[in-house]
Formats: C-alpha cells, sequence, structure tokens
C-alpha cells in the first residue's frame, strides 16, 4: 500500500471520501499567526491534486477539487462543487460561491467576490490595487466582484472594485475598467458592450441559444 505523502497540519478538518495527492499542504499557518493552530475545515469527496499548497483559516464545501500545484491563502470561504485549475493562485479574504469554476493558471487577488456559478477562463487576472506602492494601498484593497453566472474568458484582465453583471460575458483578451451590466456581451482593451447575451447564437446550429435567459 501506498504511503501517504503529504503535510497536515493541526486543527485541519477534511470530510470522507476525499483524496489528497502527493506533496501536498494544507493548514500552513498565515505569516504572523503561527503558534495560533487556526482551523482549516473542508468537507466530504474533496480531491486535492499533487503539490497543492492550502493556508489555514480555509472553510471549504462538499465536492471541492484541484488542478496540481494550486496555491490558496488564507481565510477564504469556498462553497460546495468549486472546482480551481492547476497553477492557479487565490490569495486571502475571498468569497467563492457554490458552483464556481476556475480553469488554470488564473490569478484571484484578495478581497475578490466570485458569486455562484460563475466561470473564469485560464489566465484571468483579477486585481485590487488601484495605486501600487502608495503608501496607504493596503487600506484600499478591493477586489472585482463576479456576479451569477458570469462567464470570464481566458486572458482576460479584471481591474480593482469593477463588477462583473450577472449572466454576462467577457470576450477573450479583454480588459475590463468598468463595470458590465447583467446579460451583457463586452469586449476589447478598454471593454465595452457590444450586445445583449440572448443575441448570441450557436455557431454550429447545435441549439438556438448558447445562454437562454428563460432558462433558469
Amino acid at each position: 500500500m501506498k504511503k501517504n505523502n503529504y503535510i497536515m497540519h493541526k486543527n485541519v478538518k477534511i470530510g470522507k471520501n476525499s483524496a489528497i495527492g502527493d506533496f501536498v499542504i494544507i493548514g500552513v499557518q498565515p505569516k504572523g499567526e503561527k503558534g495560533k493552530n487556526i482551523k482549516t475545515i473542508a468537507g466530504n469527496n474533496i480531491i486535492i491534486r499533487s503539490h497543492s499548497v492550502i493556508y489555514a483559516g480555509n472553510s471549504i464545501g462538499n465536492n471541492f477539487q484541484t488542478g496540481h500545484n494550486v496555491m490558496i491563502r488564507e481565510d477564504n470561504i469556498i462553497g460546495d462543487d468549486v472546482s480551481i485549475g492547476t497553477g492557479s493562485v487565490v490569495e486571502h479574504h475571498c468569497e467563492i460561491g457554490n458552483r464556481v469554476r476556475i480553469h488554470s493558471q488564473a490569478f484571484i487577488c484578495e478581497y475578490s467576490v466570485l458569486e455562484q456559478g460563475c466561470w473564469v477562463g485560464p489566465n484571468v487576472v483579477l486585481t485590487n490595487t488601484l495605486h501600487p506602492l502608495c503608501p496607504l494601498a493596503k487600506k484600499c484593497l478591493k477586489g472585482p466582484t463576479i456576479q451569477r453566472n458570469a462567464k470570464i474568458g481566458g486572458n482576460v484582465t479584471i481591474l480593482p472594485e469593477v463588477t462583473i453583471g450577472e449572466n454576462a460575458l467577457i470576450g477573450a483578451g479583454s480588459v475590463v475598467t468598468e463595470d458590465i451590466p447583467k446579460n451583457s456581451v463586452a469586449v476589447g482593451n478598454p471593454a465595452r458592450v457590444i450586445k445583449n447575451i440572448d443575441a448570441l447564437k450557436c455557431k454550429y446550429g447545435w441549439i438556438n441559444k448558447p445562454y437562454d435567459l428563460a432558462i433558469k
């Protein structure tokens, strides 16, 4: 039988039917918090793949999974059925709702909010600092909010405090500098709304509408 080859620190509680890969570390104490034994809680049926690191203070729901080499910092609230792809980083104090999908190599900055059912493509970058290196920069950190069922295409950058509205779609490679209304399609640098998602058609003709707002 294979020997477990991961590190699980004190005050880590993981539910039933879970699988932890090689060289995973769970429950790392944040800088300045050593000795406090901050609790880390994860639900049932989780899969943490090799070389991933999860800091202490996270609350993680059921059916959570990571790809390989994922970094999750402290004090995040993560819902059920969340998936975080290989090489992605989730910084501290984020809120991630149920059924969120974060693809590979994404960067989710501190104080981001990802609401239920949203989809974040590969190499997406969320930012939270209006004026980097300002002496008071840390006092006004605020990440983006991605509302329910919004979809962020690959290589998108979203600036601090921006809200992506419910069901909105951000085209690949866009730089989002302002709020995007719900049900909108936005593209470009800076991103601009070009249509409503209800106007999108399936390129292959398999279905009438990729995102039918009448279907909940």
